[in-house]
């Protein structure tokens, strides 16, 4: 009994182990065909088109709730200790520090990254990564490459639009809606942000922007070795490639706040 506990967490170790190596030459090789031309320009433009422009609403919407609910929430709380007029800073910090770009990671994954595993997936399984290599066209330099440079360039201003608008929202709600003075909010938000504390927040977009794209497309790839194929293997993929990026993207989250406090 014993005997198969050993050998059965044995084989989890080595499938994790295969899998996490996996990974990272995926990456890697999508990483080195960033730099080989001829550079693929228009289906950059298209995918940050498809993984940028079509969140904007998505972003706008959450955005601005968050910050409302931040100012409404802030406000009950630092009323009790007679500090409400600070409300500005504590929604402009609390947004550019941590919930703008966690926020904005995990809205892009749902919409794009579900999106971007279900395409590559379907491709995997019906076999038109096999016929890219026919062609002699490698599979992670036109699916993956491309992708990972929309994402670099569409999070972090998605994550700026987020923080604007949700900082906006906090304004409505306390100052409008509240009665603090809108004066005294915009002059706390203005002195509390610091270079640190918006670059902190760039460096989370970025970092979650190489990490759910990696796994969303490395997902979508090897769908045959995960899930199996057909429509039940896609559907698997897609749901895992979203847990685990937004996982990954609370990971990541607490790895660099740890270091740039």
């Amino acid at each position: 009994m014993l005997n198969k506990l050993i050998e059965s967490f044995g084989k989890r170790i080595l499938i994790l182990l295969e899998s996490f190596g996996r990974i990272i030459l995926f990456f890697l090789t999508g990483l080195k065909n960033i730099f080989i031309p001829p550079f693929q320009f228009a289906k950059i433009i298209d995918h940050t088109w498809f993984i940028g422009s079509k969140s904007i609403f998505v972003i706008v919407l959450t955005g601005f709730f968050t910050g409302m609910v931040l100012g409404l929430q802030g406000y009950y709380s630092l009323v009790k200790v007679g500090s409400e007029a600070a409300l500005g800073a504590a929604v402009a910090l609390t947004l550019i520090s941590e919930l703008g770009p966690v926020f904005t990671a995990i809205m892009i994954t749902a919409r794009a990254g579900s999106s971007m595993a279900a395409e590559i997936g379907v491709m995997r399984i019906s076999e038109q990564i096999d016929a890219l290599k026919t062609m002699h066209i490698n599979p992670v330099r036109f699916l993956f490459s491309p992708r990972i440079i929309a994402a670099v360039i569409s999070f972090p201003l998605l994550t700026a639009l987020f923080d604007v608008v949700g900082i906006f929202g906090g304004f409505i709600s306390g100052s409008i809606m509240l009665g603090i003075n809108q004066h005294i909010y915009m002059d706390t938000v203005i002195q509390s942000i610091k270079v640190h504390d918006i670059n902190g927040g760039f460096y989370k977009a970025f970092a979650f922007a190489v990490v759910t794209t990696t796994i969303c497309c490395y997902r979508g790839y090897y769908t045959h070795l995960y899930s199996g194929f057909g429509a039940r293997g896609v559907s698997l993929s897609t749901t895992n490639a979203v847990v685990q990026s937004c996982i990954c993207v609370f990971v990541f989250d607490y790895i660099i706040t740890f270091f740039l406090v």
